[in-house]
């Protein structure tokens, strides 16, 4: 894939052996070329409030105050969000905040925000008020797996775009907001051009994307984005981890820790130590962190649970490819709203882990080799799952790394798993809450009792980990990773 833009500059991203991939590389500097980027829009609509709604809404209002394009946000009747945004400074009287048909009626560009099963549910109703020439942009691909499950497609008259932040909303918010002390800081984003009926669909994703606060911007398609999206809430990024962590809690307290020490050495020591180091250092750095004495383990942890993760992450593949995920959520729409999802941070796990929180000191929070192995194989098996399937090395290493490590993981380390998961869509909730327990089930039915049973390992995973390709990926984009951590209340 390859895009050219006539008003941001596209730079090349060498990813090694003749690999290479074309960004944008975003900043505040960028903002003086949103009018031209915008070229024919007078008003940007935001239809939704819910995870990327506030964030995306206010950015854009942020990064354009001073040009004459307004940004509208768009909700149902009586809805009870209108007070949130009435909040964020959006309101009736100056036609920044409306019902959503007639805010997608008057804009030129409609951001459709809403909950994916509410995107299936209205999204004729949407395209059939949209004007002739119009833009309709997504922020994730669900819709388009939809339409494609039920027959459905674009209309012809209007351009069809994406720019999927590659982590929640909250994230996008609060980064743009320490991005102004420090320029770039932000959450990166996809994009891909559906349909481009006019000529001008990329330069207003592009824009879009930098107005967001993007620090670089890659290029996908938007199947392509929606299968790796969904698939990695099911897998590291959210079912995965916290499976992970409710299986090593309780094999260290039968290995004889202390509740305490479990979850400091599970829990904390991924959202911690292993977090930090993949994020700067990438997953060799936690390899050689953990040190000669530590290596033994880790590679044992590691051999012992790739195997078990790769096949449950294949089965997570084929069900979001196949369509059958993306049907579940919808299936699941009526039954939320008689029986709204339950808490998921009431076990013994995070009940410890609130007084772990409360008493933590950060620099003493132990970097456990088994952890590290059992996690990072589990992300290893995503990215090679991805990249057997042809996704772009760039979204490979966005949605199963630096959104795990940058954007997510803080959320758990600041208040629990509930607080991280919770934040996130309802598409990704009803994910993890459904696949967690597989992770969980895989690890202690069968990747663990290979270990105690001292069952024959595939060493030669280890080594196929050292010599991975996905290190150099990594290496490059942490180039253009902003100095700045995300800032978590």
């Amino acid at each position: 894939m390859s895009f050219t833009s006539r008003v941001f500059q596209v730079d090349t991203l060498d990813l090694g052996d003749g690999k290479q991939e074309q960004i944008v590389k975003g900043g505040r500097h960028l903002f003086p070329l949103l009018p031209k980027a915008f070229e024919g829009i007078s008003q940007i609509g935001v239809i939704g409030w819910g995870s990327q709604g506030p964030a995306q809404a206010q950015n854009l209002r942020d990064s354009l105050a001073g040009t004459a394009i307004k940004v509208a946000v768009g909700l149902r009747p009586g809805s009870s969000s209108m007070a949130e945004a009435r909040d964020a400074g959006f309101s009736e009287e100056d036609g920044t905040l409306g019902e959503m048909f007639e805010v997608v009626r008057n804009s030129d560009l409609v951001l459709l925000l809403i909950s994916d099963a509410a995107q299936a549910e209205l999204f004729e109703q949407v395209f059939a008020n949209l004007k002739q020439g119009a833009t309709i942009g997504l922020s994730h691909g669900f819709l388009l797996g939809h339409m494609k499950n039920v027959g459905k497609s674009f209309p012809a008259h209007v351009n069809a775009i994406a720019v999927c932040p590659k982590g929640m909303g909250p994230s996008v918010r609060r980064l743009y907001v320490q991005g102004k002390e420090i320029n770039g800081a932000g959450i990166n984003s996809s994009f891909a051009i559906e349909q481009d009926v006019d000529g001008r669909a990329t330069d207003i994703a592009l824009g879009w994307s930098v107005a967001i606060g993007s620090p670089y911007t890659f290029q996908t398609t938007m199947e392509s984005e929606f299968k790796s999206d969904i698939y990695g809430e099911r897998g590291i990024l959210l079912g995965a981890v916290h499976g992970i962590i409710e299986s090593l809690y309780r094999r260290f307290i039968n290995e004889g820790m202390s509740h305490e020490d479990a979850f400091r050495n599970s829990a904390e020591a991924i959202t911690g130590p292993i977090s930090r180091i993949i994020s700067r250092q990438g997953m060799q750095g936690v390899y050689e962190a953990v040190g000669a004495d530590g290596r033994g383990e880790f590679e044992a942890a590691y051999a012992a649970s790739y195997p078990a993760a790769h096949e449950l992450l294949s089965e997570i593949y084929d069900e979001v490819s196949s369509g059958n995920e993306i049907r579940s959520v919808i299936l699941a729409g009526e039954r939320l709203k008689k029986t709204p999802m339950g808490k998921i941070d009431g076990t013994e796990t995070w009940k410890t882990g609130q007084g772990v929180r409360a008493q933590r000191v950060e620099d003493e929070i132990p970097l456990h080799p088994f952890t590290a192995g059992v996690y990072i194989a589990t992300m290893m098996a995503q990215i090679d799952i991805l990249l057997a399937h042809g996704h772009p090395y760039s979204e490979v290493a966005n949605e199963s790394v630096i959104e795990a490590v940058d954007s997510l993981n803080p959320y758990m380390h600041a208040r629990g798993v509930a607080y991280m998961v919770d934040n996130c869509s309802t598409t990704a909730r009803l994910g993890s809450r459904k696949w967690a327990p597989r992770f969980d089930y895989v690890l202690t039915e069968q990747s663990y009792v290979a270990l105690d049973e001292q069952q024959p390992l595939q060493r030669d995973l280890v080594d196929q980990f050292k010599d991975h390709e996905i290190h150099h990926v990594l290496a490059e984009c942490a180039k253009l990773r902003p100095s700045v951590d995300i800032f978590v209340e």
